[in-house]
């Protein structure tokens, strides 16, 4: 099962550790839970049918999907003796990251393959991050899941990046990836996804916002139940800045989106989240640099009828500097909506004001012709001819959309 992190005493004058020591007595190898291997029925773990081709930046070979309490597959090569072909087994290649996102591993190096990496994007927030981190790894050891924290450190100006490495010298399940500059919540959570190894991927926040507690929960449903390939943390409450603007804009933005995907969507933009990675990769590259990046893989999702559940969950209020900004971050949710729908379904956004302008066009022609005989204002011709161009933009856009190759 999980490897036990190992309290590591802290050097003397190391000020650091001192100011930012959380509690781990409920996480020491004397009194970490012990649990014997489950005996769960196995499960086909379903790749979406509309995904496409996978982009798997972290792999050099597509391997097949696992099932539940089975191990992994071998490469298999057929050899011949005489005249029967016999085939012999390989064991298959690990995963490994891409050169380009140095990964840092704790002293004990390499933790073996696990079945899911919580993606925890980190920026400015050395005040509170190891609370956070001693909080998820203890509801995770308490767990029969095996794990990985994927800490993204994304070029933080504080000391952020030191508080991660002096936590992974006392949890060795705590994986670093530090960025050189800053790329925002979504490049982190993107590069966070395909340098997985787990075969689920969670997502959530540093700021001590979001219920961890709940993580092993959402990924015990995606485990046990193959007909869903993403689980959302849907908030009950609203603790953000700007509460008085936040509540209208979202409920408006999620109503849009709501509409344009005809799905009922309880939060559009929450961060916490579980998903299956292989069913994620295509649309990674989809994926905005900021905060809209949950909006975007939620509409990929139900767009390419990938079904979501929906669990509701608390929400606290945040700790540290929040990060966004009501004006411009409403502003590039609505435009993130459209855009993404019009990817997958640009008529549904084009034809119905096409059509609209259309029909009044005409409506006006028809007064215009019995008011003035064959006299038609500028106005009326305006209407008609915007209505046709608009709808022959959607008409070639549909055209695009249904000759691309792969999502």
């Amino acid at each position: 099962m999980n490897e036990q992190p190992s309290d590591v005493p802290a050097q003397p004058g190391d000020d650091h550790s001192a100011l930012h020591a959380a509690p781990t007595e409920h996480i020491t190898v004397a009194q970490a839970p012990v649990h014997a291997p489950r005996d769960t029925e196995k499960i086909d773990v379903r790749p979406g049918e509309m995904a496409g081709r996978s982009d798997d930046p972290a792999a050099t070979n597509v391997l097949p999907r696992l099932q539940v309490g089975e191990a992994a597959p071998a490469a298999t090569a057929t050899a011949t003796t005489g005249d029967d072909a016999a085939p012999v087994r390989t064991p298959a290649p690990a995963r490994t990251g891409h050169p380009a996102y140095p990964i840092e591993d704790g002293p004990g190096g390499r933790t073996p393959e696990p079945y899911v990496t919580i993606v925890l994007p980190c920026y400015n927030e050395g005040a509170h991050v190891l609370q956070e981190i001693d909080r998820i790894t203890a509801t995770m050891q308490a767990s029969e899941l095996t794990y990985e924290l994927l800490c993204i450190d994304d070029a933080s100006t504080d000391d952020t990046l030191d508080v991660l490495r002096h936590a992974q010298q006392r949890y060795p399940n705590l994986r670093i990836l530090p960025f050189r500059r800053n790329g925002g919540s979504g490049t982190a959570r993107r590069i966070g996804t395909q340098q997985a190894r787990g075969e689920i991927v969670v997502w959530t926040d540093a700021d001590m916002t979001y219920e961890n507690e709940k993580i092993p929960d959402l990924v015990r449903i995606l485990r046990d139940d193959a007909s869903y390939d993403q689980v959302v943390g849907a908030r009950t409450t609203e603790e953000g800045t700007h509460k008085w603007a936040r509540v209208p804009a979202k409920w408006l933005i999620r109503k849009i989106a709501e509409w344009l995907t005809k799905t009922r969507i309880p939060d559009l933009n929450s961060g916490l989240r579980a998903f299956r990675r292989e069913v994620s990769l295509p649309y990674l590259r989809l994926l905005p640099a900021g905060f809209s990046c949950v909006t975007t893989i939620t509409i990929a999702f139900l767009s390419n009828q990938h079904d979501i559940k929906y669990v509701d969950t608390s929400y606290a209020k945040r700790a540290g500097v929040s990060k966004f900004h009501f004006v411009n971050d409403a502003y590039r949710y609505i435009l993130q909506v459209l855009r993404m729908v019009m990817y997958f379904d640009p008529l549904k956004v084009l034809m119905p004001p096409a059509l609209w302008m259309v029909v009044i066009g005409f409506v006006k022609a028809v007064v215009d012709m019995v008011r003035h005989p064959f006299y038609f204002p500028a106005s009326t011709v305006l209407l008609v001819v915007s209505g046709i161009m608009i709808g022959s933009l959607a008409l070639l856009s549909d055209l695009v959309v249904r000759s691309r190759d792969g999502v």
